[in-house]
């Protein structure tokens, strides 16, 4: 079955989507081929250069026009958070699939919207929380359904990255709330909340605490990811969004939760990191090493008791089996590849896909009750959104 893919983005992650798209079918075997149909973006000269790099076969100027076409099976968002909503509602009624990236939307209530509209229609849908298909998260995944940690007591998790501490970085849309919605906890933030859902269960409650730290940025001339250039002239603009923001978290089940989302981090690029501690043993991950999980088993001998690192290559290992022999590891942008696979199999098999937009329901839910408690200075429960 082909699947023909309209992408509405080009640049960082267009770029690791259209990635995706290119070389997902010549490693798996899937059911469900994505055809590289259309790529979407408002600047036509950016589009065609991206699309002749990667092999879209057209490109658009209008997501309107590419949403209405009648030969897109899959409309794939990666534009910015502001208009996530009004592209998956359209996508959702002209009977499109849809890939979003996240967070879903800019605060809860659009969030709600745009998952009535995908189920309303009956189409596919995903949320881009990429770090689900990381081999070395799958297995903590298998490690915890089997009871290999036993019950859950903590989660504790930071994602860190220096980016904009210099406070002469311009004034990029990720720092604009009308743009991105938040800050470091809508960006960062909302990775850890899918992992900890992900892994853990649902939230109950949150307290948190935010900070911007520079107010004021010269306003940025050009962008692309996470790199911009100011003009010659420094006007400034105002930061209107969380520079850091830290909260703790109750789980249904019982357990305990920290979290740090910051880009003030000087050293830390993408450190995503979490431990959880369980009756029976712990786990811990971190991005930067992505090919390893640690595990602490308390059925462990006492003289050899502790962490070991298992280097998540060997084919038994979730998604692994396709790509390189033993130790030779894979990267960041294979996530998406799994993540790309995963959803056309869905799509040809007719199967359901997670996470879904129920997913960014959700992880909205927990983003928008710490920015409430932040405001208030208070314990929020989730049960009040």
């Amino acid at each position: 079955m082909y699947i023909n893919v309209g992408l509405i983005g080009y640049k960082f992650m267009g770029k690791a989507h259209s990635h995706a798209y290119l070389d997902m079918p010549k490693f798996f075997k899937p059911k469900g081929i994505p055809v590289m149909k259309v790529i979407c973006g408002r600047d036509e000269a950016g589009v065609r250069e991206t699309a002749n790099i990667f092999g879209w076969q057209e490109i658009e100027t209008s997501w309107e026009r590419l949403v209405e076409r009648k030969d897109i099976d899959l409309i794939d968002i990666t534009a910015p958070t502001n208009v996530h909503k009004e592209i998956a509602i359209s996508a959702a009624k002209a009977g499109k699939h849809i890939l979003c990236e996240k967070p879903l939307a800019m605060n809860l209530k659009e969030a709600r919207e745009m998952l009535k509209a995908v189920e309303s229609a009956g189409v596919k849908h995903m949320v881009g929380f990429n770090y689900r298909r990381a081999p070395a998260i799958a297995l903590a995944k298998k490690l915890i359904q089997e009871g290999a940690i036993g019950k859950i007591y903590h989660f504790r998790a930071v994602y860190l990255q220096d980016w904009i501490v210099d406070p002469n970085f311009p004034l990029v849309w990720r720092l604009q709330k009308d743009i991105a919605g938040s800050g470091s906890l809508g960006d960062l933030g909302a990775h850890l909340i899918d992992i900890a859902r992900f892994l853990v269960g649902e939230f109950e409650e949150v307290i948190g605490m935010s900070e911007t730290f520079v107010k004021e940025r010269p306003l940025a001339v050009s962008m692309t990811g996470l790199s911009a250039k100011a003009g010659e002239v420094k006007e400034k603009g105002e930061v209107t969004v969380d520079d850091a923001t830290l909260f703790l978290a109750r789980f249904s089940n019982g357990a305990l939760g920290s979290f740090e989302a910051t880009r003030f981090a000087p050293g830390r690029k993408n450190y995503n990191s979490f431990e959880i501690n369980g009756s029976e043993g712990s786990i811990i991950f971190n991005l930067e090493r992505m090919n390893e999980l640690m595990f602490c088993s308390r059925k462990d001998p006492e003289e050899a008791s502790g962490f070991r690192t298992i280097l998540v290559t060997e084919p038994v290992h979730p998604y692994i089996s396709v790509w390189w022999p033993p130790g030779h590891i894979i990267g960041y942008e294979h996530t998406f590849i799994h993540e790309i696979y995963d959803l056309c199999e869905a799509i040809a098999n007719d199967t359901p896909i997670e996470p879904n937009f129920y997913d960014g329901v959700k992880c909205q839910e927990v983003l928008e009750a710490v920015e409430l408690s932040i405001r208030e200075r208070r314990w929020v429960k989730i049960s009040e959104l």
